[in-house]
């Protein structure tokens, strides 16, 4: 399975590259909520860091059977089949699927590796298997 992994939280400096990058990808502008990975607040005021493992409950919720997963273990939104319920949305148990007001479809991460590349501090990283 293809996921993004977070491999040391601690050292994220909330720079937000990886949000600006994710955004700018799906939606050629950076807001509050177009990034699908978040840099936040855990109650000690300490970063958090939520990424996409990939856990499938978005597609086991949707109830247009829009949400499958690839070969390579990544589930990925049919644009063609969602008709922008937000199921998913509410489903994620991190709250990082992306729904942008003047967009009909949400989007969610794929693992595509950009923010992998955009992070300074190099704690994220594609896995497989």
């Amino acid at each position: 399975m293809k996921k993004l992994v977070v491999t040391d939280r601690s050292l994220c400096q909330n720079c937000l590259a990886c949000e600006m990058t994710c955004s700018n990808a799906f939606y050629k502008h950076y807001g509050l909520n177009t990034p699908c990975i978040k840099i936040g607040l855990k109650k000690d005021d300490s970063l958090d860091v939520k990424a996409c493992n990939q856990c499938g409950l978005c597609a086991k919720k949707c109830p247009q059977e829009a949400i499958t997963q690839n070969p390579k273990g990544v589930y990925m939104i049919n644009k063609k089949k969602c008709n922008g319920c937000l199921t998913c949305v509410d489903a994620c148990p991190k709250g990082i699927i992306a729904k942008v007001d003047d967009k009909p479809v949400p989007s969610k991460c794929i693992a595509c590796g950009l923010c992998v590349d955009a992070c300074p501090m190099g704690i994220l990283e594609i896995k497989e298997g």
